[in-house]
Formats: structure tokens, sequence, C-alpha cells
């Protein structure tokens, strides 16, 4: 990009941007476009930083697209540092076996990228080719690939394959009782009213026991922005949750903890996602985990928790406030349900290890510790919820 572009060349290359963001994943129509090229002409592009704002003021319209965004712009309008790590990402990684390697760029954002440069006519020196392997995936590998290093296709295949898992809950007794030729309660009202029918000749036995249903599932989700490129594939399977059993009660947290539990009642995934997108205000902020935990405690546990409800947390611990107050709430919460789970995203690393202050308030107080990062750790919590609760204590799954 200079100053000194033809305006023609710049308005192609404007068109050609919102092509690329639309593929990538942002909803962007013809009327974007053209409000994106009045807004440059208005604007002007005599600084690179005031060129950005401008196209994020018109491309930008929710803070989960900001990531994608700044990616796609630094790329696109040939920024070498990201183009270096999307050229990386097609490259085999050579290092040591403890080394964490580094986050890389959007795949969605490569094929993006890669699908606008099919039909240009750039030089082909300027043109980066991408492995057709980025865009295939058999059922077995997606089933381990990590939701991070999705292509499009692959999230694709997974909101699908998250929509019909089966997540069954152990069924556990009530203190309702329903007719039961077998059971070993006998009902003495039925059985009276049994024998009036009759004459009273007789008294046939009428037996009863007691009801069993799945106890309430409740979900806490972490949706700062440590935990941004989850979010959207675990609410998709809070959505799943929420339609196939009742008693689902679904909140978010980030620095404030909200209720979407109304708005996933929506049977169409998109209406239920937007819904949600419109009233979370703290969307990939900061964490306050002990913060939200404890405004749970304070508002909803007694609403919620009723008939040894089981509770699913899902956060990397990261806490903003050091885990101060965590350990606490955590305690209360944990002798208020009748199982507690954790999943972690970071338990998808070998090396693992409890050293931040939020994990350390935590860990003592969850009966289950496992990884979600895949469609394989959401197979085994099916696993887990339907386990008999009645075991406690603390079961690492690292």
């Amino acid at each position: 990009m200079a100053e000194t572009a033809p305006p023609g060349k710049l308005v192609d290359n404007i068109m050609h941007f919102g092509r690329v963001l639309r593929a990538a994943g942002i909803p962007l129509g013809p009327g974007a476009v053209i409000d994106a090229v009045r807004a440059v002409e208005v604007a002007g592009i005599a600084r690179r930083d005031d060129f950005y704002w401008t196209l994020h003021a018109v491309f930008v319209h929710r803070a989960a697209q900001r990531e994608l965004f700044d990616q796609a712009f630094h790329a696109f309008w040939r920024n070498p540092k990201i183009l270096e790590r999307m050229m990386q990402m097609l490259l085999p990684r050579v290092g040591a076996p403890d080394e964490r390697p580094p986050a890389p760029a959007s795949r969605r954002l490569a094929e993006a990228l890669n699908l606008g440069r099919d039909g240009g006519g750039g030089e082909p020196e300027d043109q980066i080719e991408f492995d057709a392997a980025m865009t295939f995936s058999d059922r077995e590998v997606l089933r381990k690939l990590d939701f991070e290093k999705m292509s499009t296709a692959e999230v694709t295949a997974a909101k699908d394959a998250i929509r019909g898992l089966a997540l069954p809950l152990a069924e556990t007794p009530t203190r309702r009782f329903a007719p039961d030729p077998r059971g070993r309660v006998v009902d003495m009202r039925a059985s009276f009213r049994a024998s009036l029918r009759g004459g009273g000749a007789l008294i046939p036995l009428r037996r009863r026991s007691r009801r069993k249903r799945p106890p309430p599932l409740v979900v806490l989700c972490d949706i700062s922005g440590s935990m941004g490129r989850y979010s959207r594939m675990l609410l998709h399977f809070m959505h799943a949750l929420t339609n196939d059993r009742d008693r689902v009660h679904t909140f978010v947290f980030g620095t404030r903890l909200t209720n979407i539990t109304r708005h996933l009642r929506h049977k169409d995934v998109d209406v239920a996602l937007d819904a949600v997108v419109g009233a979370v205000e703290d969307w990939s902020g900061g964490t306050r985990i002990g913060e939200s935990m404890r405004q749970f405690n304070r508002d909803w546990s007694r609403r919620v928790l009723g008939q040894g409800a089981m509770v699913v947390i899902i956060t990397d611990g990261l806490d903003r406030q050091g885990g101060e107050g965590l350990g606490a709430e955590m305690e209360r919460l944990h002798k208020s349900c009748r199982r507690l789970i954790w999943l972690n995203p970071l338990l998808r690393y070998d090396g693992f290890e409890p050293k931040s202050l939020g994990v350390r308030a935590m860990l003592p107080h969850v009966d289950d510790f496992r990884p979600v990062h895949n469609l394989d750790s959401l197979a085994q919590l099916a696993e887990v919820l339907a386990q008999s609760g009645a075991a406690r204590g603390y079961r690492e799954a690292m």
C-alpha cells in the first residue's frame, strides 16, 4: 500500500480484501465494501493506522471478529511478520520435545487468502500457495484435531458432529413415586381404590417405585480473551446440551456472569448464538473467576442447584485477580452440587503444570479434571456424565 496508489487500484484492493474477510467468516455484503470505499475517501490513506481503523470501523461488528480482522489486514496489506507466520503453518516444525509451539495464524484466514488469490491477476512471485491437505480431514483425524487448528470446512464438520453428539446423564432417584407392577412399595391408596371398584371383596395390591430422571446440569463457560479460540465451538456444544434435555442451565463469564439459558433455547443455532453475543457485554475481555463464582453462588445456586445438580466449569483457570477468594467460592460450589467437573483446554499440552494461582485454588474442589480441545474430549465428557455421581474427591485425568 502506498499513498500514490491509483484510486482504481485501491478500490479493487478494498473489494478484494472484503472478499477475503467474507471467506474467512466475517459476514460482509456489497454494501459494506461500498461504505469502506467511501470511508477511505473521507479519512484518506496518509497514515497506515488511520487506514486500519477506517476499515475496522466498517467491517468489524463484533468483538470476536477483531483478531481475525487484525490478522487479515496485516497479511493482505503486506506485513512480513504475519505472512511469515502464515507460511510457517505449511512447513514442518522441528524443535525440542518440551518446546511449546507459538500460536499459529488462523487457518480459515489462510484458506480465505488462498481462495482470493486463485482468481486474481497478480504477479506470480506475489502468490502464496497453500497445501491442499489443509482442506481435508477424515473422520478419525477430525475427532483428534484441536479446535484451534481447524480449517473452515473442518469447523463446519465439527459443528455437525457436536449437534449429533449424545450426552447421557445418569438417572438418579427422586422423592416422587410412579406406578410400577414390580415395585417394592405397596401403594395403599391405589390398592383401596381398586378394591372399591370390585365391591370390596378383594384388595388387589398396587405397587409403586421411585421415579428416576437425570439430575439438573449447570454449565459455566469462560469467554475471556484467553479462551476466545474455543468459546465459539463450546457455545455450539452448550446449545446442543440445552436443546437435548430439560433442566440445563448455561452461564458464561469473563469479568461478570451472564445467564444465557433463555437465548440457547432457540432451535436455530445461528439465531441462538447471535442472541448470546448481543446479551454478553464482556466478550474476549479479562477473567475474574472468583468474582463470577461468587456471583453465581449468591444469585443462582439456590435456583439451579437443587435435586443433586451436576456442574461443568469450562475455563483455563487463568484468573485476572490471582485466585483471590476463588478457593472459598469453589468449595461452596462443590458442596452444593452432586458432581463438579472442570474442563480445561490447557490440558492438551503434555507438560501442563498447575502453576497459576487460579488453577491451584480450583483443583482441590473438583471431582474430575479433563481436557476440552477436540471432539474426542467432548465424547469422553459424555462418559463422565453417564457415571454415577456417588463418589467424590479429586481425580486426576492428565
